[in-house]
């Protein structure tokens, strides 16, 4: 993917993954009945944040994890017809090993 996107600071871009728009019993949902993701993959990592001294945090997270991030943490963004979500480090949850 050409992205033209690089996060600042200790924030990120993640793309959501979609979860299924079918329930167990075989019930469709509809768009607005859907959760919104939690879950997705990062695709940009800003270079990290600075310490009182000015010294470089590195982030814990590089371009490929998948993570778990708060519900309503970050900013949607739509880049070449994909919903992009950029976060802060902190708003991730986990890393999904």
């Amino acid at each position: 993917m050409a992205m033209n996107l690089k996060p600042l600071g200790d924030r990120l871009v993640v793309e959501p993954r979609e979860r299924e728009s079918t329930t167990a019993s075989g019930l469709v949902l509809p768009e607005t009945a859907k959760e919104k993701p939690q879950e997705g993959e990062v695709v940009a990592v800003g270079p990290g944040r600075r310490d009182e001294d000015g010294k470089r945090i590195e982030m814990d997270v590089k371009v490929g994890d998948v993570v778990l991030y708060a519900k309503y943490g970050g900013t949607e963004v739509k880049i070449d017809d994909k919903k992009l979500l950029i976060l802060k480090e902190s708003d991730v949850l986990a890393i999904v090993g």
